[in-house]
């Protein structure tokens, strides 16, 4: 299945000193596409049971990116577990690839904050868009 793809611009918030994204303002982007992606799939956290904290997180950054650049970032499914999931993510700005990222969400049972299984159709729906 080919990677769902989300476009974001970069704000002038998301900028540093340098004038180039700040790193932790690609993970906003990254999640922005990861809810979108999902709605894509049909389902949403806030009509799920549970909790879904991030316990992994990695970026590469491997070019700039700057106020305005208008970024598509590819959101995959890499790997669908009993609790857990994890994506991949590639941001790119006209063709030029910007960053690559993973992200590991677990879900949890709010009331114990240990982990749970993921719900059986947030399963399906990612297992299906992995293949």
């Amino acid at each position: 299945m080919p990677a769902f793809v989300w476009e974001s611009r970069i704000r002038f918030v998301d900028t540093d000193a340098s004038g180039r994204i700040h790193y932790t303002a690609l993970l906003r982007h990254f999640e922005a596409a990861e809810f979108e992606f999902l709605r894509s799939l049909g389902v949403s956290y806030h009509e799920l049971e549970g909790g879904y904290p991030r316990v992994h997180v990695e970026c590469d950054y491997l070019s700039a990116l700057v106020c305005d650049d208008l970024i598509a970032t590819a959101v995959r499914v890499l790997r669908v577990g009993g609790s857990s999931f994890t994506l991949g993510y590639e941001a790119s700005v006209a063709g030029r690839a910007a960053a690559t990222g993973r992200i590991t969400i677990v879900c949890i049972d709010k009331a114990t904050q240990r982990s749970r299984p993921l719900p059986a159709l947030l399963a399906e729906r990612l297992r299906a868009a992995s293949a």
